[in-house]
This record gives structure tokens, C-alpha cells and sequence, in this order.
């Protein structure tokens, strides 16, 4: 595949890839120096903000489109390596909610809470090459009233994919960079004015790991259909995704001190990993007998711990991702649209565990946690004009069969692993516990849009019922049976009022719940007797998010103010039921609430013709309102006043662009103060200054062959890129960092006929 990828390079020079089709060239780079660099949702009475393509372009090929919107206020994107991809340390979090508390939707089309253990969607990184991005929009408080989400508290992440263009039209790229990082691109578009349109494209991208050994790479295909009929059309969407990465080693603050920050897993020194494992096994430290008394009990080098270096992990998931949807008017003054969606993801984690041997002798296994989701669902709206009053009537219903288990295989021998952390491995020796989850998810939503002129308010609620069933096939300790969240009426409502041509201010507020996830953990993480002792009373997560703002917008200058309030009740926590000496089981728990206020700011400055300043400055004082008690009423943690982990008080993006049509650049800086990752915070990570670069030249006038050059982490910032990969403690210090990737250099060459 690497060889097809290079003969894609070189051929790339010849086919073509501009992101904008080859007669619409011109055009999109004249408008890419004269236009917003993002649109701070004008007319909107909540807080919202749009990126389009021409702003993801000069990011790196290749990369996540979730990297776009990191330069958003309020919005923190968390990645260990420089695209955004590697999904074990990916993550965002907005106004200190984090992943599992977002919506994500693609067309939309929902994602789930995109975590890595998916157990209701996928990654959108998985869904859809950045090339094929139309515009992503972003609303930090709880989002759109009609998001297909249950778990959106604190805001949600709206995909869109771009329209195929009415005619025929080749584009390709070519990506070779730092770390052998190589990724080839091409879409071919065909249509017609008045007929189908659409497109296909393939992407494969490759790179090294930034420090130990091994590959992260991904092949990825999408095609997009869209054919006129009657008064309105229909619209298809395809997506197949394989993704395989080799893990870096999650690190603590102790581990960074004594190894540094270029110790990673021992893969491919398969020798050292037996050894070290071994060593574990002679200090009572796996809890496994003796494997080898000879290895003695003294850690090589700088080791001092079994788990300072694993051998291997890795994540592998294949994804299917289908839509079919059509829309179309009602008369003069109402729409109506309905689509159906159907997503099939197989995917693995896989350890190499040195705390179970396997069967043969081996002091290391192979252990995985495996997800196969099966789910389908539809979802649609009306909306209609009635006088001032714009009415919009949805509704989301979603299936999904979920099998998640815990398995063990074995390695071949104390010379030779015997299989590969990118394959799927086979023939477990052991599966500690499997189960089958079952979700069903019934959402409405109505809300009413009042145009009065000089003042536009929006009133509405969304109101759901998730229904989960786990069904044990091995049982393992953990608990089966049913449960239910119902929430039927959650408000919405805000009002925006002009000022002149160019002012605006307005003021929202939205109330949120959400729905139990069905995944081993959560509810489920207990034993049968801790289910069973709360599922009749353990309340929801909730959010009750306060708005106020004001936005700014003249031909040079666009602008926002804002400020929030979030009181996000029932804050949910696996707590011992009881004193551990006894046995006590770690049931989830509502522990009380956390309480937010930041002010959001944000300005686009068109300097020149060419030129253009974009800022973005975010003070989040976010804290928990209570103290954590165990079911038996000992204080377990005193987190009150407490700071929320994963929440830095400042960031601020700042960029300067310059486009003239032909050449063009870009250079970014993005500050973000410390970060605390536990719950007493005890430790923290420092602040960090990571700056990247772009510059490029469109070699015609039509912008069909272009040449582009990337820099990330220009300044070669040494720093944590991700807390909280390994989970959260109350206090002291964990494994659970992941170090950032060094300054690495990209060059792409695009075409497009």
C-alpha cells in the first residue's frame, strides 16, 4: 500500500486536487482572501459559530476535522499527534464538558459521543475525509434544538458535507512529510445542472509514530449522491473506513521525570517486554507466580515499574456508514425532510498485558475489549410558515445492538509474539465477560422562531426516552437487565435583538439531559446487587446553561462578546458502596454539581485585501459545588470548590493570514494555561504556546495546481498534549498523559481538472 501511495504522489502532479473544483478556482480563492474567517452566527439567539472549507484546507492533509475548530472560544481539542487522528488521545471538550457530555452529528446523521470505546457512533474522523468537509458549526451551549444527540449538555458539533459539483471534475493530492508520514487523496465528481450529481473519493494516509516504533494508518472511502425529484431531491451518502493505530504509552508525571519524554511501549524489543514482565512477576507486582527467578527483581536502566513500558496496544476499527434521505417542499411555505441512516462498526483495543500470562508460559497475553454495533435509525422535521411565526416539528428514532467483551489470547512464545498488534487477533483463550446492549432512542423537538423584525425570539423544547437492555452472555461479575431515561420536556428559548446594520445582542437559556449510555461501565460497572440497589433511583445528568452576548459585523470587522452561566446538576461518579475491607461494590453514583461562568471573545480583522487577524480569547472559572461521600457516608473526596479537571482557565487562538489569489499562508498561536487531572488537584500539567505554520502558491490562475507547506509545533514546544487517557483519580499523581508530537514538516502538492 505505501508503494500505491507513492505512485499516487508522483501521479498527482498530472490529475489534481484542488479542494475547489478547476473553473470555480478563481472565484474560491478571491473569496477566500475577502471572506469571514469564521461566521459568529449572525441572527442566531444562541451561541454559534461556523468554520467553512476554505478554512480547513490550510490545515495539514489529512487531518481530523475536528482540528478546525480549535480555534473557537471555549472550544479545547486535545491530540497527542499533529492531525488530530490518533483516537486514544483525540478529544475535545467545551465550556468544561467533556466528549461523552457533546453532540456530534454528520449531515445530520448521529455520531454518538465519539469516545474511543464507540458504543453509539463512530469518530468523524472515521466518517469523513477532511477534503470532502462543506462547513463545520459549532454551539457551545447545550446546541441546536434538533440535534440527534441524547448526551448534548454542553454543546454540540454540527458536520456538513460539501455538494458534488454539476459537472464532471478530477481532484487529487499527494501528503509526504515528517516521520515518513505519506497520504495520497482523490475524488472524481460527475453530474449535471439539472440532473444527479455526485462524487467518490479514496484516502489512505501513513505515518510513523513520533517516538518508539510502529504505524498509525487509515484507508477511507466516501461517496455522496445528490438527484433532483419533483419539487425536491434525494441525497445519499457512503462511507468505509479502516483505521489501525499503534498506541504510545500513556505516561505520569513520575515516568516523564525518571524516563523522559521519549520512553515509550518497548514494541518492537519483544525481548525486553518478557523481561521486564518477568521482573514484575518475581516482585508480587502482576499478581502472576514466578516466570523466570533468574530475571531477578531489579528493573533495567531508569525502569522501576511493570508498568512503565508494555509491550504493545493498538486500536483497530472498521466502519460502514450509510445514509439515504429526501427532501422537499410543501407547498409555497413549508419544507419536510426525512432520512435514514444504517452504521456497522467492528473494532478492538488491544493491550499486551502483563498481568495474565498465557496458557503455554508466555508472561505477557494479548488483551482486548471488542465492539461490533449494529444500528439503524430515521429521523425528519416539517417545518412552515405561519405569518411572523416560523414552526419546525422533528423527531429522531434510533436502534442499536451493541456486543462488547473482554477477551484474552495468547502469545506464541517467549521468542516470538506470533501475531501482529494490527490484525485482528483470533482464538481467545479466555473472555472474562460479554454482553449484548441493547438502545432504543425516541427524540421530538418543537420550537417556533418569531420574526418581529428589529427582535427574533426563539421558544421551543426536545423532550426523549432511551430505553437499555444488557443482556449477559458471560456475565463476569457485572450486572444484566433494564433501565430507562425519560426526560419529555427540556426548554429552549433566547431572543436576539438588532442594533442597526451592523449590531446585535441577544440571550438564551437551554435545559439538557443526559441518557445512561449502554456500555460495560456507566450504570452497568457494578454487581448485580449495585445495579439493582440504584437503577430505581439514580437520577440523569442534567444542564441548565445561561447565555448573553453580542456580536459585531461591518465589511471589515466581525466580532462577538459573551458571556455564560452552566449549573450542570447530578454529576454522576463511580463511588465504593461501602468500607473496601468488606467487599464493597464501586456502584455509579450522583455526587452533586458543578457550577460554570466564562466570557467568550472572538474577532475576525480584515486588514488588507490579503490580509487578515483572527483572535479568540476564552476565561472559563469552572468548579465542583460539592464534596464526594461513599454510600456509607465517609467523605471520599473534598472536591468542593474544586477546579474541573480538563478545564484551563485561559486559552486564546490568535492567527495571521495573507491570500492574494496565488500565494498564500498562515501562521497560528494557541495558548492554553494548566490543566489539573485529578479531582483534588494535587497535579496538574503546565501551561503550553504551540504555534503552526502553513504557506502555499496556486501556480495559475484558476488555482488548479497548487504547492502547500505545513509546520506544526513550529517552536518544537516540548508539553503534554493529553491528560486523562488512562482515567481520572481523586488525587495524586497517574498514568494517564500522553506526550505531544516534536515540530514536524509537511509538504502536499494538489491538482484538479
Amino acid at each position: 500500500m505505501r508503494t500505491f501511495t507513492a505512485v499516487l504522489l508522483a501521479s498527482s502532479a498530472f490529475i489534481a486536487q484542488p479542494a475547489i473544483a478547476a473553473d470555480e478556482s478563481a472565484d474560491a480563492a478571491e473569496a477566500a482572501s475577502s471572506s469571514e474567517i469564521v461566521v459568529f452566527g449572525r441572527g442566531e439567539t444562541r451561541q454559534v459559530q461556523e468554520v467553512d472549507a476554505l478554512d480547513i484546507q490550510v490545515l495539514t492533509p489529512g487531518s481530523s476535522p475536528i482540528k478546525a475548530i480549535e480555534k473557537l472560544p471555549s472550544v479545547n481539542v486535545q491530540a497527542s499527534d499533529p492531525f488530530g487522528n490518533y483516537e486514544w488521545s483525540t478529544r475535545v471538550t467545551i465550556r468544561s464538558f467533556n466528549q461523552s457530555q457533546l453532540g456530534f452529528n454528520l449531515d445530520g446523521i448521529p455520531l454518538g459521543d465519539m469516545q474511543y470505546g464507540n458504543h453509539n457512533g463512530l469518530h468523524i474522523s472515521r466518517a469523513i475525509s477532511s477534503e470532502n468537509i462543506g462547513s463545520v458549526r459549532v454551539s457551545q451551549g447545550a446546541g441546536s434544538i434538533g440535534t440527534q444527540a441524547t448526551n448534548n449538555l454542553g454543546g454540540t458539533l454540527e458536520y456538513f458535507t460539501m455538494d458534488p459539483l454539476d459537472r464532471f471534475a478530477v481532484d487529487a493530492s499527494g501528503t509526504y512529510g515528517s516521520d515518513e508520514t505519506m497520504r495520497g487523496f482523490v475524488r472524481v465528481n460527475v453530474g449535471s445542472a439539472e440532473g444527479f450529481r455526485g462524487f467518490v473519493s479514496y484516502g489512505y494516509g501513513a505515518t510513523d509514530k513520533f517516538k518508539g516504533e510502529g504505524t498509525q494508518d487509515q484507508h477511507i472511502v466516501n461517496a455522496k449522491g445528490v438527484l433532483p425529484m419533483g419539487d425536491g431531491q434525494i441525497d445519499l451518502w457512503f462511507s468505509y473506513s479502516d483505521r489501525r493505530e499503534q498506541d504510545y504509552q500513556d505516561m505520569s508525571l513520575d515516568m516523564l521525570a525518571r524516563l523522559g519524554y521519549q520512553s515509550d511501549n518497548t514494541f518492537s524489543d519483544y525481548a525486553l517486554a518478557i523481561q521486564l514482565a518477568d521482573i514484575g512477576n518475581n516482585r508480587g507486582e502482576t499478581g502472576a507466580p514466578v516466570s523466570n527467578a533468574a530475571a531477578g527483581k531489579i528493573y533495567p536502566g531508569s525502569y522501576a515499574s511493570v508498568d512503565d513500558a508494555y509491550y504493545d496496544a493498538s486500536g483497530l476499527r472498521k466502519d460502514t456508514l450509510a445514509a439515504l434521505g429526501y427532501s422537499t417542499s410543501l407547498g409555497e411555505n413549508a419544507q419536510a425532510m426525512i432520512k435514514g441512516y444504517y452504521h456497522h462498526d467492528k473494532g478492538m483495543g488491544l493491550w499486551a498485558t502483563p498481568y495474565t500470562p498465557s496458557p503455554n508460559g508466555v508472561p505477557i497475553s494479548v488483551r482486548t475489549t471488542e465492539y461490533d454495533i449494529d444500528r439503524w435509525g430515521v429521523f425528519g422535521s416539517t417545518n412552515f410558515q405561519l405569518g411572523f411565526n416560523a414552526v419546525k416539528v422533528g423527531g429522531w428514532y434510533e436502534h442499536i445492538k451493541f456486543n462488547q467483551a473482554r477477551r484474552f489470547y495468547a502469545l506464541a512464545s517467549r521468542t516470538d509474539p506470533g501475531l501482529s498488534f494490527r490484525d485482528y487477533p483470533k482464538n481467545p483463550f479466555f473472555t472474562q465477560w460479554e454482553f449484548d446492549f441493547t438502545t432504543k432512542t425516541l427524540q421530538y423537538y418543537v420550537q417556533d422562531t418569531i420574526d418581529l423584525g428589529q427582535v427574533k425570539l426563539n421558544l421551543g423544547w426536545k423532550g426523549f426516552k432511551v430505553t437499555n437492555r444488557a443482556d449477559a452472555i458471560i456475565a463476569g461479575g457485572f450486572p444484566q437487565g433494564r433501565f430507562k431515561t425519560e426526560d419529555w420536556f427540556q426548554p429552549h428559548a433566547g431572543v436576539v435583538l438588532a442594533l442597526g446594520e451592523s449590531a446585535e445582542v441577544f440571550a438564551g437559556f437551554t435545559q439538557a439531559t443526559r441518557a445512561f449510555p449502554s456500555v460495560n461501565g456507566s450504570i452497568w460497572g457494578t454487581t448485580q446487587a449495585g445495579f439493582n440497589a440504584i437503577k430505581d433511583t439514580i437520577k440523569p445528568e442534567t444542564s441548565n446553561t445561561y447565555e448573553l452576548g453580542a456580536r459585531y459585523n461591518t465589511a471589515n470587522f466581525n466580532g462577538l462578546l459573551g458571556v455564560y452561566l452552566v449549573d450542570f446538576h447530578d454529576r454522576l461518579l463511580g463511588v465504593a458502596s461501602g468500607p473496601a475491607i468488606v467487599g464493597s461494590p464501586s456502584i455509579l453514583q450522583n455526587v452533586g454539581s458543578v457550577r460554570a461562568i466564562g466570557v467568550e471573545a472572538a474577532g475576525d480583522y480584515k486588514i488588507s485585501n490579503d490580509f487578515s487577524l483572527y483572535v479568540s480569547y476564552t476565561y472559563t472559572d469552572a468548579t465542583y459545588r460539592d464534596d464526594v461521600f461513599n454510600g456509607a457516608g465517609a467523605l471520599v473526596a473534598a472536591t468542593k470548590g474544586k477546579t474541573v479537571i480538563d478545564a484551563p482557565k485561559h486559552m486564546m487562538r490568535g492567527e495571521v493570514s495573507y491570500d492574494n489569489g496565488q500565494a498564500f499562508g498562515r501562521f497560528a498561536v494557541n495558548y492554553m494555561s494548566k490543566r489539573y487531572f485529578n479531582y483534588l488537584n494535587d497535579r496538574s500539567v503546565p501551561s503550553r504556546v504551540v504555534a503552526d505554520a502553513a504557506i502555499g502558491y496556486r501556480f495559475d490562475e484558476e488555482g488548479r495546481y497548487e504547492l502547500q507547506f505545513n509546520v506544526s509545533n513550529l517552536f518544537d514546544e516540548v508539553y503534554i498534549g493529553t491528560i486523562n487517557s488512562g482515567g481520572t483519580g481523586n488525587s495524586g499523581d497517574r498514568q494517564t498523559l500522553l506526550v505531544a508530537a516534536p515540530r514536524q514538516f509537511f509538504v502536499t502538492l494538489k491538482a484538479g481538472f
